[in-house]
């Protein structure tokens, strides 16, 4: 990439979000933990650095500290929240204690429309902020001027033109200030000078190449599982190395009514991808015969679907590589400043395939977010239903089948989760949830059907909204949708007799129930 933005990483829980909003501007940028040398920064060659928030303060004993050196480089720096307050603390400036710490909403005050702020015109324009913070400015380092300013905060914001240095104490990056994507805008293409070459077209230009450069005359494998990253990564791969590629879709009886059908129609004949299915689904239900814990069902689950793959892949011969839907949050994780212990989270590697086979990895999506993953589907011509497709777990509906998964549990499942997505997608809510589906409790209960009782089953709707599936609230879906899809369920479903609706958000209950 010509024009990158270096974000460091202090710890914030918003770091990720720093890096969105710039991708945002189309301008690439990748985060990197704050304690990489002013080595790594110079080969690094940024167009500009951001400094992200911390849960530390500068005063703090083992606070995370940068070389001084940074901000000589002649680099833009822009420092957000503790990265304001470490580059005062550094140049020369004073931090202290703020007798009223600002936590949630607040209204800076800019005296400067300038810079950062160029977007905002005039003078004296109070603007809607997103404050957390428990230090404050009380003198700016040699050289600075002073942009922005609260009743709690006298240098809001603050900025030395000449050396092109900025610090805001407030979250541009959060959905909390209204114009804070207009401001991280003015920094990388106004101040930074960034042209905006970041695009979905560019990057498949790019990627295939890459991937060309990479595999040379091998080939690759990959686990199609249908949803959207390892059906993005296998068309990207194909439009780069044709033929070399081999998608393995392994139907474990534990899909969604219609899917693996859905699945081999796309791969095959619009996108003319070689694809084996596996039936596999006698095998999987064998191995979970009298199985109820969870823990349990997804190791069964995940060693037969391992032992399917291999066998699968030694009948197609020679393979060198696995393709792999690696995503950039994946990558942040396992490199993230987390404090004095960092917490490593390997990638998701599928199921220790990689190292079981000695295969080597591509992994063309690990520089996207699931967003831009999206959006590179379109740019491929991928179907619409299939990029916009929500979650579903890698266990498939063994985890949504409480206590034993049978055919015949199953059979229910599918057709009463085929109908909740029916009415929501009827309903125009399938993209505003997260995740949307039906749940087989392992209860009966008495109903009246006509004028006879009925002692059968429960199905439970489960509904959230989320942004990246770590935390999650429960879907206020409107009344009427609801009353249809209990209706249709419980009418159109044999066995079924009553139906709930989950109100629990994460944490802390989880999204699925098992």
């Amino acid at each position: 990439m010509n024009e990158r933005i270096l974000i460091l990483d202090f710890g914030s829980q918003y770091t990720q979000l720093i890096a969105r909003r710039v991708r945002e501007a189309h301008v690439y940028c990748e985060i990197h933990p704050c304690t990489v040398d002013l080595d790594f920064v110079r080969d690094f060659d940024p167009k500009g650095i951001i400094l992200s928030g911390s849960p530390f303060s500068v005063q703090q004993e083992g606070a995370p500290m940068v070389d001084k050196a940074l901000f000589e480089l002649g680099v833009p720096v822009l420092g957000i929240c503790y990265g304001m307050q470490l580059m005062t603390h550094l140049l020369g400036g004073q931090v202290a204690k703020a007798t009223h710490r600002e936590y949630g909403r607040a209204h800076i005050r800019i005296e400067k429309g300038e810079g950062i702020f160029a977007p905002f015109g005039g003078s004296g324009q109070p603007q809607e902020v997103w404050m957390s913070h428990g230090d404050r400015i009380e003198a700016m380092p040699p050289g600075f001027e002073r942009l922005a300013y609260t009743d709690n905060s006298p240098y809001a914001a603050i900025h030395d033109p000449q050396r092109r240095l900025y610090g805001i104490q407030f979250h541009t990056e959060v959905v909390h200030t209204p114009r804070g994507a207009e401001i991280l805008t003015a920094f990388v293409r106004g101040v930074c000078g960034c042209e905006g070459d970041w695009t979905m077209s560019s990057f498949i230009e790019t990627s295939t190449n890459a991937i060309r450069a990479q595999v040379g005359d091998g080939h690759v494998i990959s686990a199609l599982s249908g949803g959207v990253d390892s059906s993005v990564v296998s068309v990207l791969i194909h439009k780069a190395i044709g033929d070399q590629l081999t998608c393995i879709f392994v139907d474990n009886g534990l899909l969604r009514s219609g899917e693996a059908e859905r699945v081999a129609t796309v791969f095959r004949e619009y996108f003319h991808i070689p694809l084996r299915v596996i039936d596999a689904a006698d095998l999987f239900l064998d191995r979970l015969k009298g199985v109820t814990d969870p823990e349990e069902k997804r190791k069964i689950i995940g060693r037969t679907f391992i032992e399917v793959f291999e066998a699968e892949a030694k009948q197609i011969g020679d393979v060198q590589f696995l393709a792999q839907g690696t995503l950039y949050p994946d990558v942040i994780e396992s490199i993230s400043f987390k404090g004095p212990s960092a917490t490593i989270k390997s990638h998701h590697n599928v199921g220790g395939l990689p190292e079981r086979m000695q295969l080597k990895l591509v992994e063309p999506v690990r520089e996207l977010f699931k967003d831009e993953v999206r959006e590179l589907g379109r740019e491929l011509g991928m179907p619409e239903e299939m990029i916009r497709r929500q979650p579903f777990p890698g266990p498939g509906l063994a985890i949504r089948c409480l206590g034993e998964v049978t055919a015949e549990k199953l059979a229910i499942l599918r057709q009463a989760d085929a109908i909740v997505l029916e009415e929501i997608k009827e309903a125009g809510l399938y993209d505003r949830v997260w995740q949307s589906f039906a749940v087989l409790l392992p209860v009966q209960s008495v109903g009246v059907m006509g004028d006879e009782r009925t002692y059968e089953q429960a199905i439970c709707l489960r509904a959230v909204e989320s942004v990246d599936g770590m935390t999650a609230d429960w879907a206020h879906l409107p009344y009427e949708v609801l009353a249809r899809i209990s209706s249709r369920v419980i009418n159109e479903v044999k066995g079924i007799n009553r139906m709930v609706y989950d109100i629990s958000s994460k944490p802390p209950a989880t999204i699925e129930w098992e």
